[in-house]
């Protein structure tokens, strides 16, 4: 019988992508000006490459009345604002922060950049050097693939603010579910290799923002791994998940492999790009998908990998 432990290890030859928990690691041991400072160079350096999509009004308008105050503040009050939240200092704006979204944490920097870039916002000190370590972390991201240069700075920022562990679950501040793409207008996926009806149901109905018809593909102790986080379990928690999260995701599978498991389960392993609202589709991740289906092929467990390079969407000898 199956256990969640060993569901997560199906497929133990993945290799994902190990710079991003380390480099996100290392920022986190830097100090709290050092970790602005990287932030800002990065964005400054990743956005001649990348492009970062504004957000939407819907999303933003959560973190406008502190956007607001920001805005209103000298150099020095601002760039305090913003050391508290590299320090998870227990202030307003960092209680706040920490009960925003990924996306609207991603928005409100986002446009934090734009404003120091107007001259709005405190700018980095002129003559400002990195520390060695910061230098070095900076370093490192430049020479990662785009799909992991944009994971990695999204856990710089996604981590900061107050703990919210210990903000009231109830205060979580999430922007509007989208409505489901209209059925005539949904894209079907094709996978080389497989063909499997509740994997390529998995694909479409996430492209199409159809979480509620999504997750019922899961069984109710069913789990989800995102990339290097914990497995996320139960229908209501991973439901939650794809709503705060998975918005507007474009998954593009491109080739798997199924094999039968031990009480009649299956195991699929799929290979393709993750394309992010944020970046749009000039910046792919390489990820993969690892299902572990029950007999009546209701998802048990799928882990989505972040992929070390490339070369691995081709990986498929057992």
């Amino acid at each position: 019988m199956f256990t969640l432990d060993r569901a997560t290890r199906i497929f133990p030859e993945t290799r994902s992508a190990d710079a991003v928990p380390a480099l996100t690691a290392r920022f986190q041991l830097l100090s709290a000006e050092d970790q602005l400072a990287l932030i800002w160079f990065a964005y400054l350096e990743m956005g001649k490459t990348i492009t970062i999509a504004a957000p939407g009004a819907a999303r933003m308008q959560f973190a406008e009345p502190v956007l607001t105050r920001i805005r209103a503040m000298n150099f020095a009050e601002q760039s305090q604002v913003m050391c508290d939240l590299a320090n998870h200092a227990n202030t307003e704006i960092g209680r706040w922060y920490a009960s925003w979204s990924v996306n609207i944490k991603l928005g409100f920097w986002y446009q934090l950049g734009v404003w120091m870039e107007q001259g709005i916002v405190a700018p980095i000190p002129e003559g400002y050097q990195l520390s060695a370590n910061a230098a070095a972390v900076l370093t490192s991201l430049k020479v990662i693939d785009k799909g992991q240069q944009i994971t990695v700075l999204r856990n710089f920022v996604v981590d900061m603010g107050y703990d919210p562990d210990k903000i009231d679950a109830s205060t979580r501040v999430s922007e509007p579910v989208v409505a489901p793409t209209a059925p005539e207008q949904r894209a079907k996926v094709s996978i080389e290799g497989i063909s499997n009806a509740t994997v390529e149901s998995y694909m479409n109905l996430l492209n199409a923002n159809d979480f509620d018809n999504l997750i019922d593909l899961f069984l109710p102790d069913g789990a989800l791994q995102p990339p290097f986080q914990r497995p996320i379990v139960g229908r209501e928690a991973v439901l939650r998940f794809f709503r705060e999260d998975c918005q507007n995701l474009v998954l593009i599978p491109e080739r798997g492999v199924s094999e039968p498991s031990d009480g009649g389960f299956t195991q699929i392993k799929v290979t393709g790009k993750v394309q992010t609202p944020w970046f749009g589709a000039g910046v792919g991740m390489n990820v993969a998908w690892r299902f572990l289906l029950d007999p009546e092929q209701k998802i048990y467990f799928v882990a989505i990998d972040l992929l070390a390079s490339p070369a691995d969407l081709l990986q498929f000898a057992r």
